[in-house]
């Protein structure tokens, strides 16, 4: 966008300034999820192939989202961050 003065602008959705340089601390949330998701789904039991690996996933991903319990969540699944029901999610997957 420029200026009525010729001047260059950004446009009003941009974001000011300059993106942060990439850190753990910056994305640790990311990081431990993928941490988790390499010890517990990847790794935990040998696959005969990739195929196997990836069919597993959905399984856990559900296991993990819904019924596995986070010390930092006081012990709830990360779906409760929801914080409300949104047409019955937490109720069909109880």
């Amino acid at each position: 966008m420029t200026a009525a003065n010729g001047e260059r602008t950004r446009p009003p959705y941009w974001p000011s300034g300059r993106t942060r340089p990439y850190t753990p601390r910056i994305i640790r949330k990311a990081e431990r999820f993928i941490q988790t998701a390499l010890r517990e789904w990847a790794y935990a039991v040998g696959s005969a192939s990739s195929n196997e690996r990836a069919n597993e996933l959905p399984r856990w991903l559900h296991e993990y989202n819904y019924h596995q319990n986070n010390s930092a969540l006081q012990n709830k699944p990360p779906i409760s961050r929801i914080g409300q029901v949104v047409n019955n999610v937490l109720q069909l997957h109880t």
